[in-house]
């Protein structure tokens, strides 16, 4: 698949507001993610120098193609901002039109936009006038279940001149529960022309696979799924065994499922994202975030909880790797 003149292959990593680090990004790269999205940067953040944002604008080449993700609502700001970091070491610009959050949404934000087409493509077209990279746009099924707007919407923003549509089959009610709606997303594809990427419910290769087959969507992006499972992007590569989808079309039956990695594997991967945490973020920073992401990497694991438990006293690097070694110690003693 291609976004504008940029080759992005069939796999997107969705952007997750204190997920999506630069760190994360490149594990996920290395296990097989085609396009990798960025955490939602507030324009306005980034127009007013706010110093929180500067290290959300980092793409490092090994993560790339890469979308930059912008949230903000009116058009000038949208377009000076995107004008101001063309620049930067990123291929794409993804505009946020879907998170649910409520102090974005209060502000007209996000998922806001959905209530207002005309704005949302005032937005969308301006940034496309200020810059030359592709400006794609990531929206819900609606705003409610009442208001499932999402293939007129997307049709507004193709007219705008957005290059692709990223659509999350839930709306901004339902925030991430129940059951993603396919059925919206199949409706967005056959509603545009530009490349369409699946959202909602990508947990397993089965899902990427029935996704593709449901709704026929030109991409799927793997966001929730991913959480301490960066595998998720090789085992989906694995199952098709090379075999790409193009066009939407059908692919052939597909291979034997990879098995989930054993604790060593996840063992090393933890050291790996804490050191490369550390290194980005600094120490401090990085031990309180991985209590997040070992919470993830270790589910289903035997004794998870008691790990978990360890793991949010821990006030080093040095503490953490103890945790992980004497977990280790046990599950091997009790195997």
């Amino acid at each position: 698949m291609k976004i504008g003149n940029i080759e992005v292959g069939f796999l997107a990593l969705g952007p997750m507001a204190g997920v999506t680090d630069m760190p994360f990004r490149i594990l996920c790269k290395e296990q097989g993610a085609d396009l990798i999205y960025t955490e939602m940067v507030s324009a306005k953040g980034i127009h007013y120098n706010n110093t929180n944002t500067k290290d959300m604008l980092i793409v490092d080449d090994r993560e790339r193609p890469t979308a930059l993700q912008l949230f903000g609502s009116e058009p000038e700001i949208m377009a000076e901002t995107a004008k101001r970091i063309e620049e930067r070491n990123f291929d794409i610009f993804d505009i946020n039109m879907g998170c649910p959050v409520p102090k974005v949404v209060n502000n007209g934000e996000g998922s806001a936009m959905m209530k207002n087409a005309k704005l949302a493509s005032e937005v969308v077209s301006a940034v496309v006038k200020a810059v030359k990279k592709p400006v794609t746009v990531k929206i819900r099924k609606g705003f409610s279940a009442n208001d499932a707007n999402a293939p007129e919407f997307a049709k507004a923003m193709e007219e705008a001149g957005a290059s692709a549509i990223a659509v999350h089959g839930r709306t901004r009610e339902q925030y991430y529960s129940g059951k993603a709606d396919w059925d919206i997303i199949a409706a967005v594809k056959q509603q545009v022309k530009i490349p369409v990427i699946g959202n909602g419910d990508i947990f397993t290769p089965e899902d990427a696979e029935r996704m593709f087959k449901y709704t026929g969507c030109d991409a799927v992006m793997v966001a929730r799924g991913a959480r301490g499972n960066p595998w998720i992007f090789k085992n989906i590569k694995d199952f098709y065994k090379n075999r790409k989808p193009t066009d939407g079309t059908v692919m052939p039956e597909a291979a034997q499922i990879p098995s989930k990695p054993g604790f060593d594997e996840v063992y090393t991967m933890i050291v790996r994202h804490l050191e490369m945490l550390t290194e980005f973020k600094g120490e401090w920073t990085a031990v309180r975030e991985m209590r997040s992401h070992i919470a993830w990497y270790s589910e289903g694991f035997p004794y998870s909880a008691n790990l978990r438990r360890n793991i949010n006293l821990c006030q080093s690097k040095a503490d953490i790797i103890i945790c992980m070694d004497n977990y280790r110690e046990r599950l091997y003693q009790k195997g």
